[in-house]
This record gives C-alpha cells, sequence and structure tokens, in this order.
C-alpha cells in the first residue's frame, strides 16, 4: 500500500493471522503499530483502517512487507519456516517509487529476512526499529514511540 510519493516503506516480515483474517496490515489489537501512527502522526487508530491507510500514504508512509510469501504456523515471526520465504520485489517497488528514502524494518525479524534476501544498491538508507507486535514487549511504549519517530523526521524533509 503505497502512494508514488512514499518518502518512507516501513516493512514487517509476513503478514499475521489476525491481519490476513482482516485484510487489514496490524490488525492484532495488542500490536502497537496503530498507536504509534496515532503518536505520531495524528492519524486515530480508532479510523476506518482504509481512512489510516490512505492518511500515512499522505504524510509519505508506505506499508509492506519482506516477504511475499512464506510458511509459518501462527503468527510469531520465529516460526517462519526457513527456506520458504519469497521476498517481495523491491527492485521494482523503489522503481516505481523514487522518492523513497529510508527503509524501516518492523522488527528484527524483518530487518533479517531483508538482508538474507533482498539485494539492492545502497541508495536507500534502511533502519531497524523495535518491533510493533505484542511479542516485544521488552521495550516501553515511550521508548518505542521515540525510536520510531524517525519516519515522521523522514516524512518531514
Amino acid at each position: 500500500m503505497a502512494a508514488p510519493s512514499a518518502k518512507v516503506l516501513v516493512l514487517g516480515s509476513l503478514p499475521g493471522e489476525e491481519s490476513l483474517r482482516r485484510g487489514e496490515y496490524y490488525a492484532n489489537p495488542r500490536n502497537v503499530f496503530w498507536r504509534i501512527v496515532e503518536s505520531l502522526f495524528s492519524i486515530p487508530k480508532e479510523m476506518a483502517y482504509a481512512e489510516r491507510v490512505r492518511k500515512l500514504n499522505e504524510v509519505g508512509v508506505a506499508l509492506w512487507d519482506v516477504c511475499a510469501a512464506a510458511t509459518r504456523p501462527g503468527s510469531l515471526d520465529l516460526s517462519i519456516r526457513r527456506g520458504t520465504e519469497v521476498p517481495n520485489d523491491f527492485a521494482a517497488f523503489l522503481a516505481a517509487h523514487q522518492q523513497v528514502k529510508l527503509i524501516c524494518f518492523n522488527g528484527a525479524k524483518a530487518a533479517a529476512l531483508f538482508r538474507e534476501h533482498v539485494r539492492l544498491k545502497d541508495t536507500v538508507r534502511c533502519l531497524d526499529l523495535p518491533s510493533t507486535s505484542p511479542a516485544h514487549a521488552a521495550m516501553s511504549f515511550d521508548e518505542k514511540v521515540k525510536r520510531w519517530d524517525v519516519i515522521r523526521e523522514a516524512c518531514e524533509t
């Protein structure tokens, strides 16, 4: 989900069961992604999903996943079966979205999968961010917002 004017691409690893069931990124109610978006961009998390995504696109943020497909029982990234990952076509995406200057990984697994499966020229800065997943509860919400603020900053430049 990306507008041609996107400046930041946020990548998860692969949608979880709830996201697949609802057809929405970060649909698990315990995932704090949309709370962080609300804090950074004043896009209410209670707003209809399509409207939230539209507004996120308006500020310059695109959402996608590293993997187009993979075998994973359940929703935990740790359960992705090695060797089953099929990466999305990032060369084509970046050719169509030439204003993207920052790729942010939502969690360590997304970053690791990207680095393992995707080869890009060093034209786009990549940054690991703390996972918004409920499985990553070791970091406080406020600290996650501070770390994720880099996407807001990148959209403003």
